[in-house]
C-alpha cells in the first residue's frame, strides 16, 4: 500500500467518525465549557483534514492555512479560559 491508499482508506474514515463523535458531544454537552471544548476540537480535526488534502494535492499552501486555523483556535481558547477564570474570581 502506498501514503495515498492509507489516506484513503484508513485516516479520512478515522477523521470522519471523529467529526461525528464530536458532533454529538457539542449537541449533548451538559455545560457551556463541554460545547466550547467540542469546538476547539472539531478545529483540530478540520486541521487534519486540511492536512491530509494537502498530501493527497501536493499543494504545501493548505499547511499555511492549517497553521493559521490552528493558530485563530488557540486563541479562542486562551480566551475562553481568560473569561472562566475571571467569572470564577467574582
Amino acid at each position: 500500500m502506498i501514503l495515498e491508499d492509507y489516506l484513503y482508506y484508513i485516516i479520512l474514515p478515522v477523521i470522519s467518525l471523529a467529526i461525528l463523535l464530536v458532533f454529538v458531544r457539542f449537541i449533548k454537552g451538559p455545560t457551556i465549557s463541554d460545547r466550547i471544548i467540542a469546538v476547539d476540537l472539531l478545529v483540530t480535526i478540520g486541521i487534519g483534514v486540511i492536512a491530509v488534502y494537502s498530501i493527497l494535492t501536493n499543494h504545501s499552501t493548505f499547511l499555511d492555512i492549517a497553521l493559521i486555523l490552528g493558530l485563530i483556535a488557540f486563541l479562542g481558547t486562551v480566551a475562553y479560559s481568560s473569561y472562566l477564570q475571571k467569572r470564577k474570581k467574582k
